[in-house]
């Protein structure tokens, strides 16, 4: 009984591990993602980001079990002390450190993102970017202590998850340095267009005199402005013929 219980948790101490990492590196890319401010019409962003929130449980599920079996196992001696602090166990103590490392990045960036409506923006944030720490680091702990490591399918998964990671980082990196030159042409181009100068305003060609407006009746009584003009260009030119009479 007691080896039967013994060999059922050492599978299931397996496959939770393999679970776990899978679910972990979804977990990755969806925050990469997110982070890219990636949606469509057919995928919008609140989707995404409950999706990541989903995955990231189900990962720390599949790690809590995982941590659970490993401990119960009879055929190592890991102890209760190894599961919060590093490089305490006699078996293996650097592979499991590191998993135990990885497990306290986690649970730091899974009590930031529950306490993210009571911490600042920059605190959560920088908790946040220990995910891209604990990743690595499980992937490490998988392939040094992991029983499956030397078989060619695990090497496919980790190949896989790398891959998968390397191409999510490579187009959040790409689409910055995008946006970022898109931003630059913008500012160069605003202040490369001059604003024009207030130019004050020019009188009106045939601006009403003597303080009369256009359109206001004038001082006999006849159209104002333009005509009183008329008056005394007429007035005046009959001055002048009757000088030059003999």
């Amino acid at each position: 009984m007691l080896a039967t219980s013994s060999t059922t948790l050492w599978y299931t101490t397996r496959a939770t591990g393999i679970v776990a990492l899978i679910l972990l590196t979804v977990t990755m890319v969806l925050g990469i993602l997110t982070a890219g401010r990636v949606k469509s019409r057919s995928w919008p962003a609140f989707a995404q980001a409950d999706l990541h929130k989903r995955v990231s449980i189900m990962a720390l599920v599949f790690v809590t079990i995982h941590v659970l079996t490993s401990v119960l196992d009879t055929y190592v001696h890991l102890g209760w002390l190894s599961i919060a602090v590093p490089f305490v166990s006699s078996y293996q103590s650097l592979w499991t450190g590191l998993g135990t490392v990885a497990i306290d990045l986690m649970i730091a960036v899974a009590v930031s993102s529950a306490l993210r409506q009571r911490i600042s923006a920059r605190t959560w944030r920088a908790f946040h970017w220990l995910a891209y720490g604990s990743w690595p680091i499980a992937m490490a702990h998988s392939l040094g202590e992991g029983t499956d490591a030397p078989k060619l399918w695990m090497d496919g998964i980790a190949a896989a998850c790398a891959l998968a990671i390397a191409g999510a980082l490579a187009w959040r990196i790409t689409n910055f340095r995008r946006a970022r030159e898109h931003g630059l042409r913008v500012g160069a181009i605003t202040r490369a267009v001059p604003t024009r100068p207030s130019s004050p305003p020019s009188a009106a060609p045939n601006a009403p005199r003597n303080g009369s407006t256009a359109g206001s009746p004038g001082p006999g009584g006849g159209p104002g402005g333009q005509s009183s003009v008329r008056r005394r260009q007429v007035s005046s030119a009959s001055r002048l013929l009757e000088k030059e009479r003999p």
